[in-house]
């Protein structure tokens, strides 16, 4: 078979078996003849967290809506649907998702396996709105989670990195459509968050800071403001010093915003305002990689100043950088559990050479705020630094070793972060 890698082209994958089953049935019949294997989703993560030695699981086929109930307003999904078909499904039948990532094309369950989140004050990561999960465990048999049956270990089953089997169902919390009205501005001065940090992530429903640390400037706030007929979203002139973009921006400087959801203030549906990129642009491919840390929200100001004192080395490496805000939760194996956090996300350009070498600088910078890597992201912290973050890691041990104990879904990344001593 030919040489798979993941999306951004950075990682390749070591198993030479790869399997698309069609099937509930299909996928069952594969686990029990396997004694390794792992389940890819939209192929976004950039370490080997979703790699296998022997055998690689795609559930592209099994793509498909299977319920809306709109009277409990949830909707359940097959296990390899992806946000912006799942988006698009749901504005038509006058509902929602109540945030989404800055890209739209990947894998719900994906996402909600390794805590991927988007950005505002209210709102936690993508995983918290799972209601109930059905995953084929290592013996081939469905297992199922959810609120109703045993919240708790639904907790610890939602980020489950992939460790407790193949998730084949799950079931979403829904809220009403609502629409968006994007606003971005400029050149807003590190210098304000010190006193405003609060003040600016809390003026929308979601809002983003996006920096190439070639200066103590922020290059871009964009805000999502909720818009009704009834209630004009609130407006600025100035916000504590940055000025309102004349015209549509991209993230990045320097490239056309033809990409980027709608901005201006002009109001949309919320599939096509939370993302920073259209739902209708596909990228086939990325030329960078990413990072992330995500730190208790109170560290946030003092964690960026760190980062300030070594952005000459962090800048010619930059696409950009974007600092978003995650409410708390209670998912075990989040890095957001039980705090509010700023999340701090790094597009690196392609140059892994250099980049592994600044990564434990901003590491050393970060350590003293309690910074948890990002679970599907490049990260060099050991072990011993990760481990000690995540006071639920016994209990989770636990859950995958119930449903695994063979640890027929365990691979390097597992072993090394979960289990390791």
């Amino acid at each position: 078979m030919n040489e798979q890698k993941n999306w951004a082209g950075n990682y390749t994958y070591s198993a030479a078996n790869w399997h698309e089953p069609e099937s509930v049935n299909q996928l069952q019949q594969l686990v029990r003849q396997c004694d390794k294997l792992r389940v890819v989703g939209s192929r976004h993560s950039f370490n080997g967290i979703a790699d296998s030695s022997e055998n690689m699981v795609s559930l592209q086929k099994m793509n498909k809506i299977i319920a809306l109930d709109q009277a409990n307003q949830t909707v359940t999904v097959e296990g390899g649907i992806i946000y912006s078909d799942l988006s698009r499904f749901l504005q038509d039948n006058g509902f929602a998702l109540e945030n989404m990532a800055s890209l739209p094309h990947i894998s719900v369950v994906g996402a909600c396996a390794t805590a991927t989140h988007g950005s505002g004050d209210q709102n936690s990561c993508l995983s918290d709105s799972v209601h109930a999960m059905e995953v084929v465990t290592a013996d081939g048999e469905l297992a199922q989670f959810s609120r109703e049956d045993n919240e708790e270990q639904l907790k610890g089953a939602v980020v489950g990195l992939g460790g407790i089997g193949i998730v084949t169902k799950m079931t979403l919390d829904i809220i009403p459509a609502f629409q968006i009205s994007q606003y971005v501005f400029e050149q807003l001065p590190l210098a304000q968050l010190e006193h405003h940090f609060d003040d600016i992530f809390s003026s929308a429903y979601s809002v983003s800071l996006f920096t190439n640390w070639q200066s103590d400037t922020i290059n871009q706030v964009w805000l999502k403001q909720l818009h009704t007929e009834v209630n004009e979203p609130q407006s600025y002139t100035d916000l504590y010093g940055a000025k309102p973009a004349t015209d549509h921006c991209h993230p990045i400087a320097g490239i056309e915003a033809i990409n980027c959801t709608e901005q201006m203030g002009i109001p949309g549906p919320w599939y096509d305002r939370l993302p920073h990129f259209r739902i209708d642009f596909t990228p086939s491919s990325g030329d960078e990689l990413q990072s992330e840390y995500i730190i208790p929200r109170q560290y946030a100001y003092k964690a960026l100043t760190e980062i300030n004192k070594i952005r000459k080395q962090i800048a010619p490496l930059l696409h950009v950088c974007e600092i978003r805000s995650i409410a708390k939760d209670e998912l075990w194996m989040s890095p957001c559990y039980q705090q509010d956090s700023i999340g701090i996300h790094l597009t690196w350009k392609d140059d892994w050479e250099s980049v592994q070498k600044v990564l434990p600088q901003i590491e050393e910078k970060l350590t003293p705020y309690h910074a948890r890597p990002h679970w599907g992201k490049l990260f060099t912290m050991t072990k011993e630094q990760v481990q000690p973050l995540y006071e639920k890691l016994p209990d989770f041990q636990q859950l995958l070793e119930h449903y695994d104990p063979k640890g027929k879904f365990r691979n390097d990344f597992i072993n090394t972060y979960i289990f390791s001593k």
